[in-house]
């Protein structure tokens, strides 16, 4: 793999505007320099029980210690692991984003495609990916990826397509508003498991997930039923001791 620093300045700059061969928002300041607003206005109360749903997910795998969250961002869930009591790292393509991260985030943190991770085999304990996984063009490929670098298994945050909401999201594009989901391709749980399935295929694994992001009137806040704003999905691996 070419390293960016091998490449000529202009090349590198294209490389990163047009990632997978098309636009993506994380490369545009306009947005990411106001990515950390979002959580601490409308999304805070959403923020709170998507961490409960990862966190209970991945905590039923008590050989997890270390673990890298790729799609990190400006750090916002990263910072958060230590709290459940795993050392993590992150990484990303966005050099905007990680800018903004190596300021909020006291780990290490690393520009990279998570097609590609630049690291060796068992790198990792776990890899996790929240509310990034819907921006890959190669998902099977990114899988596999994580399998290799995170020892025992990962765990993914992801919008859920079983929601109202992306009715809405998908209505305001058609009208030029809210940019952030146009490349994205939301997942279901089923549908999910089913790319997981094809990338691990002959591994040895278990799933388990949780559906969370429901009105507050709902009588429960997350269930096992593939309905809600957000899932997390928790891939153990049983091959590796």
């Amino acid at each position: 793999m070419t390293e960016l620093s091998d490449k000529p300045i202009d090349a590198i700059n294209r490389d990163l505007t047009n990632w997978q061969g098309r636009k993506e928002w994380f490369f545009n300041r306009e947005y990411t320099d106001t990515y950390e607003q979002w959580y601490e206005g409308r999304y805070k109360r959403a923020e709170v029980y998507q961490k409960k749903v990862i966190g209970d997910l991945i905590k039923q795998d008590e050989r997890v210690e270390t673990l890298l969250e790729f799609g990190c961002g400006t750090g916002r869930f990263t910072r958060w692991w230590k709290d459940i009591g795993i050392k993590a790292s992150g990484g990303d393509i966005s050099p905007f984003m990680l800018g903004q991260a190596i300021h909020l985030f006291e780990g290490d943190v690393v520009l990279a495609d998570s097609h590609h991770m630049p690291f060796k085999d068992h790198t990792f304990d776990a890899l996790a990916f929240i509310t990034t996984f819907e921006y890959y063009k190669d998902p099977v490929k990114v899988i596999r990826e994580a399998a290799r670098v995170g020892k025992y298994g990962m765990v993914f945050g992801m919008m859920n397509r079983n929601s109202t909401k992306v009715v809405r999201r998908r209505i305001q594009q058609t009208f030029g508003q809210n940019p952030f989901y146009i490349t994205a391709t939301f997942y279901t749980p089923r549908k999910l498991i089913s790319i997981i399935e094809e990338a691990l295929n002959g591994r040895d694994y278990t799933i388990t997930w949780r559906t969370t992001g429901l009105p507050k009137w709902f009588p429960v806040q997350e269930w096992n039923q593939p309905y809600g704003d957000f899932f997390g999905l928790h891939v153990r691996l049983n091959d590796v001791s």
